[in-house]
C-alpha cells in the first residue's frame, strides 16, 4: 500500500491543563514526515501476512542478545516439557483482577467522538495526553485532552486540525509524551477492499508467538495464538460470539493481560496470555454503559501502583472518555508489590534511526515502577545526529524547523515515500540489498509451481456471477400502497412468466396484478384489483396455469382466482373456488411440481393439508408437528414433502402412504423462522434459518441421514428477516435474500466437501421487499444469463439478470446451460398422482439455433503475449546487435533492385519535342 501523508505535531498543549492560564513557552511546531503503514487485509477469516511476519521475526531476532542461542539437548527438552506441564497447575496472580469504572465525575466529558467508520483504534494515550477521533466534517480533526485533570478537577478538551481528509490512524511516540504522529487519506491512492471484515495482529513479548483477532468461517469473532515459526495451525483460540466489529487487542507485555473490545460493543474482555496451555485464560468481563467507539491502553508509567492498579483502559464513547482501571485485590496504600510490577520499558530510546539503519542492535533500558526508584519524567527523541531533544522548553522555535521540503530533500531522507522498510533510502546507508530482503522469502514457498486448485480447493464456475438491474424501460414504476404486513413465511409477492401479483395495503385484502408485457409507469388513479375479502397471508401462481392464483387468507380459507388473459380489466370479486378445512390462519401454500391441481397448505392449526383443485376437496391431512410450521417444500420428483418447524425439527412425509412423517431430524436452533428447499436432485435439503445467537445460517442435510443433522453449514450475517432461498437445479446454485435486505447471496452447492462454494454477491442501492425468479426460458442465453428475477422495491418492480462473464460469448455455453426441465407443464393429472402414479418433466435445450456449443468450438493455439525470459536474458555481442540493426533498416528500405514507380510511366516520343 502506498504511504500516506503523516504529520508529527509537537508541543500542541500547555504543560498544565484545566483551569490553569499558563501557556506553553514555545510556539506550536509541526513537522511534516512520512509514515509507512501496512494496511490489514481480510476476507472474513484471519489472514496472516507471512511476509510481514518474516520481517518482524528477523527484526525481533536482531534486537535480541547478540550471543548465539545454545543448542538444547534432549535432557533440556524433557525439562522444558515438564515445566510446561507444571505451569498448567499454577495459579495466576492476576486471576482475581477486577475492572472498576469510576463515577461520571471521573469521566472526561464534552467529547464528540468520530463515527464508527473511522479507521484504527480511534483513541490513543501517552503518559500525559489522550488523543481521539473527533466528529467534524472532513474527518481531519483530532481531539486532545490531558490524562490527568487540572487543578479544578476538570478536563479541557481541545481540537487540533491535522489533515484535510479522514485521519486513518495516529499514535504517540513511546519516547516523547508530547509527540503525536498522524496519517491521513488525503494523499492515499490505494483503493479500498470490498470485504469489510478486518483482522489485527500483535507480537507477544519475549516469545515467537503472535496473537491475532478476526473472524472465522462462521463469522464469529476469534482470538488466536500462533507460533510464528509454524503457521499451519494455531496454538490456542477463543471464540467471542458474533458481531460486526473487529476486536481491538491491547496487550500489556509485562503482565500478559490482554484487553479486547470492538467498535459497537458494550463489553470489554480481559484475558491472560501465557506461553503454555491454555495460552488464553479469561480473567474478567466489564459491561459498559455505552457502545465503544475506540479503546486505548494507558502506559504503565502512568498507573497508580500504590493502589495495585495493573492496567488502565480508556473507552471512547459518543460523549465521554471512560477510564476503566483493573486492580488486583491486595492491601493497597502500604507496600509496593514487586511481583505485580516488573521493570518495564523506559522512555529513553536505545539508538538513533540512523544507527538502526547501519545495523546496530540495542534494547530499550528498563525502569522500575517503584515510586522511589522511578526516574524523572523526561521525553526525548533522538535526532539524526544522535543528540536527544528533551522537554518542551528546549524545543526550537517553529522557524528553525523546515516546514516544507523539496522533492530532492524528501527523496534523500529516511522518511521518503518511495523508500521501503527493507533498505535505507540514503546512498551511504549500510543494509542488505532488496534482493536479499525480499518479502517473498517468507515462511511458505511460492505457489507458482503448484496447482492453485490444490491450494485453494475447488472453485465455482459462478464465482464471478454478476447481478444487474435491467433498463428502466422494463420496470413497473409508480407502485403505491404495498402491503408491509405479510407474514415472514410469505415471499411478499409472486410472479410467473406472464404476470406478477402484489398484495396491497387496502382494506379487503386487495391484490394488484400487473402484466410483464406491459411495463411502464402506473397511473396515479386506481386500477382493477382482486378483492380477496380477507387479509392476504400467502399467494402462489399455479405453475401449469398462468392465469390461476391461489391466495391464503387470515380467515383460514384458500381462494382460487382466475385472471383473464391479457390482464385485469375490472375488479374481481368472485373466486373460482374456495377451499375450507383449516381451523386457524393459513400462512404457506405450495403447488405440486408435477401433478396439476394438487396444492399443499400449512396452518397455525399445526397441520398440512393437500387439496385437489379439480374437485375442490381436501385429499390428505398430515400431522406430527408440535409448533408453528415455518416452511414446506415438494421434492423434485413429487413423491415427498419436507417441512421445517418451530419445534426445532425437520420432517419428511410420503403423503400418499402415511399421514405421519417418515423421517425426523434436528433443524435450526433459532426460533425466528426458517425456509427449506430440495437440492442436488432430491438428495439434500437446504435450510435457511438462525442459530442460537440469531445469526442467519444456511444448512445442508442429507435426505438419507436426516436424523444425524446437517452435513455442512455456513453463516451469512445478523439480520431479523429470514433468508428466502431459490435453488436452480440446472446449475446447482442457490440464491438467497431476505425482506428488507440489500444483499443477495449466491452459493454453488456440491455433493461433497466443502458443499458450499461462495460466489460474488449482488448488492442493491435500496432495500427490497422480495425477490422471485422466472422460468429459465426468460433468460437471455447469448448474454450468459443463467437466472432472471423480479425485485420488488418500495415503488417499483425491477427485473434483475444474473450473468456469468465469459470471453467467447459468440458460442453457446453448454457447460452452464444443460437441458432444462419444462416445469411449467404438468407431467400427470391430480387423480393419477393420488392413485400412486409418478412422472417426470420433459427436458429441452436452451441453445439458440444459430449458436455453436463452446465445447465444439475450434481450438485456438495459445498466443504468447510476451517473449520468454530467455530472449531478454540472452547476452548479444556488439556485432550481433549491429547486424540486427542493419537487417531492420534494409527491411524497411526494401529491395534496391526493384524498379522505381516512375520507370513504368509512359514517356513522350523524341520527335514530338520538336513541335
Amino acid at each position: 500500500m502506498p504511504p500516506v501523508q503523516s504529520e508529527v505535531c509537537t508541543n500542541v498543549t500547555s504543560p498544565r491543563w484545566g483551569g490553569s492560564d499558563k501557556t506553553a513557552s514555545a510556539a506550536p511546531v509541526r513537522i511534516d514526515r512520512r509514515v509507512n503503514r501496512c494496511k490489514r487485509q481480510s476476507t472474513g477469516t484471519v489472514v496472516l501476512s507471512v511476509q510481514l511476519l518474516s520481517v518482524c521475526a528477523r527484526l525481533q531476532r536482531r534486537g535480541r542478545s547478540g550471543t548465539d542461542s545454545k543448542r538444547v539437548t534432549g535432557v533440556e527438552q524433557d525439562g522444558e516439557g515438564e515445566r510446561r506441564r507444571m505451569n498448567r497447575f499454577k495459579i495466576s496472580k492476576f486471576k482475581n483482577t477486577t475492572p472498576k469504572i469510576p463515577k461520571k465525575d471521573g469521566w472526561i466529558s464534552d467529547v464528540r467522538a468520530g463515527s464508527f467508520t473511522s479507521c484504527g483504534n480511534q483513541i490513543k494515550s501517552s503518559c500525559r495526553f489522550v488523543a481521539f477521533s473527533a466528529e467534524q466534517t472532513g474527518g481531519g480533526i483530532l481531539g486532545l485532552v490531558s490524562l490527568d485533570p487540572g487543578p479544578d478537577e476538570r478536563w479541557t478538551v481541545s481540537q487540533i486540525p491535522c489533515h484535510a481528509d479522514l485521519i486513518t490512524d495516529f499514535d504517540f511516540s513511546p519516547f516523547d509524551d508530547s509527540l503525536l504522529a498522524t496519517c491521513s487519506a488525503d494523499e492515499t491512492s490505494a483503493a479500498g477492499h470490498p470485504n469489510n471484515k478486518d483482522s489485527r495482529v500483535i507480537w507477544i513479548k519475549d516469545s515467537d508467538n503472535i496473537l491475532t483477532t478476526g473472524f472465522n468461517q462462521m463469522r464469529e469473532r476469534e482470538v488466536k495464538v500462533w507460533d510464528a515459526r509454524k503457521l499451519g495451525s494455531s496454538l490456542g483460540s477463543v471464540s467471542l460470539g458474533t458481531s460486526a466489529g473487529t476486536l481491538i487487542p491491547l496487550l500489556d507485555p509485562d503482565s500478559g493481560l490482554l484487553v479486547l473490545s470492538a467498535k459497537g460493543d458494550s463489553v470489554i474482555h480481559c484475558f491472560e496470555v501465557t506461553t503454555a496451555q491454555p495460552f488464553l485464560a479469561q480473567v474478567s468481563q466489564c459491561l459498559t454503559e455505552a457502545p465503544t467507539k475506540g479503546i486505548a491502553m494507558v502506559p504503565k508509567l502512568a498507573l497508580d501502583v500504590i493502589s495495585c492498579e495493573v492496567l488502565r483502559v480508556l473507552q471512547l464513547t459518543d460523549s465521554f472518555i471512560v477510564p476503566v482501571s483493573y486492580h488486583v485485590p491486595r492491601k493497597s496504600g502500604q507496600d509496593f508489590h514487586e511481583d505485580l510490577y516488573p521493570d518495564t520499558l523506559g522512555q529513553t530510546p536505545a539508538m538513533t534511526a540512523q544507527g538502526w539503519w547501519t545495523g546496530e542492535n540495542k534494547q530499550v533500558a528498563k525502569v522500575s515502577l517503584h515510586p522511589a526508584k522511578r526516574p524523572l519524567k523526561r521525553s526525548a527523541i533522538p535526532s539524526s545526529e544522535g543528540t536527544a531533544r528533551s522537554g518542551p522548553a528546549s524545543q526550537p522555535a517553529k522557524k528553525d524547523l523546515p516546514i516544507a521540503k523539496s522533492q530532492e530533500e524528501d527523496a534523500a531522507g529516511l522518511s521518503s515515500s518511495s523508500s521501503s522498510l527493507t533498505s535505507p533510502s540514503s546512498p551511504g546507508s549500510v543494509g542488505q540489498s532488496p534482493s536479499t530482503t525480499s518479502l517473498s522469502s517468507g515462511f511458505v514457498n511460492s505457489p507458482s509451481q503448484r496447482s492453485l486448485q490444490s491450494i485453494l480447493g475447488p472453485s465455482s464456475k459462478f464465482r464471478h456471477a454478476q447481478g444487474t438491474v435491467l433498463h428502466r424501460d422494463t420496470h413497473v414504476t409508480n407502485l403505491k400502497g404495498l402491503s408491509l404486513t405479510t407474514p415472514g413465511e410469505c415471499d411478499g409477492f409472486c410472479a410467473n412468466r406472464e404476470r406478477v401479483a402484489v398484495p396491497l395495503a387496502i382494506a379487503g385484502g386487495q391484490i394488484a396484478v400487473f402484466e410483464l408485457s406491459q411495463p411502464g409507469r402506473l397511473p396515479d388513479t386506481s386500477f382493477p384489483t382482486i378483492q380477496n375479502t380477507s387479509a392476504v397471508a400467502d399467494l402462489c401462481w399455479d405453475p401449469f396455469n398462468a392465469c390461476r392464483l391461489a391466495v391464503a387468507g387470515e380467515d383460514a380459507k384458500i381462494r382460487v382466482w382466475l385472471v383473464p388473459k391479457g390482464g385485469l380489466t375490472e375488479t374481481l370479486t368472485e373466486p373460482e373456488r374456495i377451499l375450507q378445512g383449516h381451523t386457524e390462519k393459513i400462512y404457506s401454500l405450495k403447488f405440486h411440481p408435477l401433478a396439476s391441481g394438487i396444492l399443499a397448505s400449512s396452518s397455525y392449526d399445526l397441520t398440512v393439508r393437500l387439496w385437489n383443485l379439480d374437485s375442490g376437496k381436501e385429499v390428505k391431512l398430515l400431522r406430527g408437528h408440535q409448533d408453528q410450521i415455518f416452511s414446506l417444500a415438494w421434492s423434485p420428483d413429487g413423491k415427498f414433502l419436507a417441512t421445517v418447524c418451530k419445534d426445532g425439527k425437520m420432517r419428511i412425509y410420503d403423503p400418499r402412504k402415511s399421514t405421519e412423517p417418515t423421517q425426523e431430524g434436528p433443524g435450526p436452533e433459532g426460533a425466528r423462522g426458517a425456509r427449506v428447499v430440495w437440492a442436488c436432485a432430491g438428495q439434500y435439503l437446504l435450510v435457511s434459518g438462525f442459530d442460537s445467537r440469531s445469526e442467519r445460517q444456511i444448512y445442508l442435510y442429507a435426505v438419507e441421514s436426516l436424523a444425524s443433522g446437517p452435513v455442512a453449514s455456513v453463516g451469512t450475517d445478523v439480520s431479523p428477516s429470514t433468508l428466502i432461498p431459490f435453488y436452480d437445479e440446472d446449475t446447482s446454485t442457490v440464491i438467497l435474500t431476505g425482506k428488507g435486505d440489500t444483499r443477495v447471496y449466491i452459493y454453488e452447492i456440491l455433493q461433497e466437501s466443502p458443499y458450499f462454494l461462495e460466489c460474488s454477491h449482488f448488492n442493491s442501492s435500496e432495500p427490497h421487499k422480495g425477490l422471485v425468479f422466472l422460468p429459465k426460458t426468460e433468460c437471455n442465453v447469448p448474454d450468459v444469463e443463467f437466472a432472471r428475477a423480479l425485485r420488488l422495491s418500495k415503488t417499483s418492480i425491477e427485473p434483475v439478470a444474473f450473468r456469468v462473464p465469459r470471453v467467447k460469448k459468440e458460442f453457446f455455453q453448454d457447460d452452464l446451460f444443460p437441458d432444462t426441465a419444462v416445469w411449467w407443464e404438468s407431467a400427470l393429472a391430480a387423480s393419477a398422482w393420488l392413485s400412486g402414479a409418478n412422472g417426470q418433466h420433459r427436458r429441452i435445450s436452451l441453445r439458440p439455433k444459430d449458436m455453436t456449443p463452446v465445447s465444439e468450438a475450434p481450438k485456438e493455439a495459445p498466443v504468447r503475449k510476451y517473449l520468454p525470459s530467455s530472449v531478454y536474458l540472452e547476452e548479444k555481442t556488439d556485432e550481433q546487435k549491429k547486424e540486427e540493426l542493419l537487417s531492420a533498416m534494409v527491411a524497411k528500405l526494401g529491395n534496391r533492385e526493384d524498379p522505381l514507380p516512375q520507370d513504368s510511366y509512359q514517356g513522350v516520343e523524341e520527335d514530338e519535342w520538336d513541335d
